[in-house]
């Protein structure tokens, strides 16, 4: 007769290494403000309007890293379509993104 082992669910987790959900990215926002520059070419300009289709560019400073990170994922995955934000979130990584998303987040002035 085989016996069959009886594992509980903490103990399959311990056997697969489960470690809990990864931990958010840390932003350094001196980082940021370095990889910003290329932002602020169109959301550091005051009252901007892009040409076409023409929208008002919005502001990015003070706004809430957690929003801005989620923001330039989902441009990166292709979840929000505006081709300018698809082709400069495409090279971010995400480090970068909290790194850019701290410096916003502290710069109300942006």
């Amino acid at each position: 007769m085989k016996k069959i082992w009886r594992i509980g669910a903490a103990g399959i987790l311990a056997a697969v290494g489960f470690a809990g959900p990864a931990a958010a990215q840390e932003g350094d926002p001196e980082a940021g403000r370095i990889k910003a520059s290329t932002c602020m070419g169109c959301h550091g300009i005051e009252d901007y309007s892009n040409v076409y289709p023409t929208f008002a560019v919005p502001r990015l400073g003070g706004q809430h890293a957690d929003y801005i990170e989620s923001a330039l994922k989902a441009y990166r995955d292709g979840q929000r379509n505006h081709p300018t934000m698809n082709a400069q979130a495409s090279s971010l990584s995400d480090q970068d993104m909290a790194d850019i998303a701290a410096y916003l987040s502290e710069s109300p002035g942006e």
